[in-house]
């Protein structure tokens, strides 16, 4: 698709951050606040959350539909506007089904699903539509600081939001939860459709007849996977995800249990981890952005990963170096390799989809989003479920928290090899084939 627009500069690229942040600001009260509301203020079991959550995650799998229709559209203003929508919609349901779910179950749950549903929807038809638009209107130098904007001000949306919102919801009643959430969701579109206003021209040029963005979706899709490149990536991303999702959930457990750390703690431990995720993510932006950058997206995004897997297995020595120093060397370490890994994957992103064929960079990245929700999802559920499961069986958290941070560590290492060989599905292909053929 031809762009004649002008790039964007900083201030456009900060609008466009805004978005991702009031994006997440409706994501965080959904999968965090009313998790707990859940939970806690009405004794259900976790399992419900947990799968709601997971069904949000899972609708996502639709990004590269939402990619495709990028591609064969002009604007992705509109897009976007009708994602926070659908989003903002979803968050009250979820609110509305949370108060109701103790008094009218069946009624409620429907709700629910519904509710999460729409936000999966949502996130998805935004959140593409966004990575498209940067894709799109962000020069190529300028591409690794964007992807560092547009993750910091969606994890400052979150800590906001919680913040905010926290501070409203004292003393609880079930009718001041679904104001406070309805308020959020509302100030959260208007922050969106004020920071996309006038970024597009009035009359973006829809993809032309013959292209790769104007055929169908099922051509698109064929046509993008065939390409090693795409492939490989898509599998980096998914692997990848698999391994940072799982830690994230983890950390504060392993601290409490195997360190005997307090709640206050660990909480502090989870927050230096994601202030040397914050800062790993600023460190790649200005390296790689500069007139001279100092090493391309994809070394910083191979480094990440290798150095991710080296702290993850100091974190599996729990037992041979049981010390507190150590454990927060190890998580500094982890988080500022989280956060070089992070904003390299997303800046790789959206230097990757502007190659190859014209006209398909909304469906590349709607392959990627998707892989990443997947990986995303699988990782908590397994990460949680191997580590109970070993416990259960044999009665050692040291041991249940080494496996898992053990296999983390070995999924980004394996992670790397599809970003350093995009090629190599069709090498472990052919290797199957003459091993096959050898029996």
């Amino acid at each position: 698709m031809t762009i004649s627009a002008s790039p964007l500069g900083w201030l456009g690229i900060i609008r466009l951050g805004l978005v991702q942040a009031a994006l997440g600001s409706v994501v965080v009260l959904v999968i965090s606040t009313l998790n707990r509301v859940m939970v806690v203020e009405y004794a259900l079991p976790a399992i419900l959350p947990g799968f709601l959550v997971a069904l949000h995650y899972a609708v996502q799998l639709i990004r590269p539909r939402f990619g495709h229709g990028s591609d064969k559209g002009g604007r992705c203003t509109s897009r976007i506007l009708g994602g926070m929508a659908v989003l903002s919609l979803g968050g009250v349901l979820c609110a509305l089904a949370a108060v109701g779910i103790a008094h009218h179950p069946i009624f409620a749950l429907t709700l629910a699903v519904v509710g999460y549903a729409l936000v999966g929807v949502g996130v998805g038809a935004a959140g593409t539509s966004l990575l498209v638009l940067l894709a799109k209107r962000v020069d190529e130098r300028r591409r690794a600081a964007a992807a560092t904007i547009v993750w910091v001000m969606m994890i400052a949306g979150f800590a906001v939001t919680s913040t905010a919102v926290g501070h409203f919801l004292d003393p609880f009643s079930p009718h001041r939860l679904v104001v406070v959430i309805a308020f959020a969701a509302t100030i959260a579109f208007a922050v969106a459709a004020l920071a996309v206003w006038g970024v597009e021209s009035a009359a973006e040029p829809a993809a032309p007849r013959g292209s790769p963005g104007s055929g169908s979706f099922k051509t698109a899709l064929r046509r993008n996977w065939a390409d090693p490149q795409v492939r490989g990536f898509t599998l980096f991303v998914f692997i990848s995800m698999l391994a940072y999702s799982a830690q994230e959930l983890l950390l504060e457990p392993f601290a409490g249990l195997i360190y005997g750390y307090t709640l206050g703690e660990s909480t502090r431990l989870s927050g230096l981890w994601h202030s040397m995720v914050l800062i790993g993510l600023v460190v790649v932006g200005i390296a790689c952005s500069g007139a001279k950058p100092w090493g391309s997206l994809r070394v910083w995004t191979l480094g990440g990963c290798v150095a991710s897997a080296l702290a993850l297995l100091g974190l599996a020595c729990a037992d041979v170096l049981p010390s507190h120093p150590a454990l927060s060397l190890f998580v500094v370490v982890l988080g500022l390799s989280n956060g070089v890994f992070a904003a390299g994957a997303i800046g790789s992103m959206m230097e990757l989809s502007s190659r190859g064929e014209a006209g398909n960079a909304g469906m590349r990245l709607g392959l990627w989003g998707a892989a990443q929700a997947v990986g995303f999802a699988l990782g908590g559920i397994l990460g949680t479920l191997i580590v109970d499961a070993i416990r259960y069986l044999i009665g050692s958290p040291v041991a249940a928290f080494a496996v898992v941070f053990s296999a983390e560590a070995v999924l980004f290492l394996v992670s790397t090899g599809f970003v350093a060989q995009p090629d190599s599905v069709n090498k472990l292909r052919r290797a199957a084939k003459l091993m096959a053929g050898a029996r």
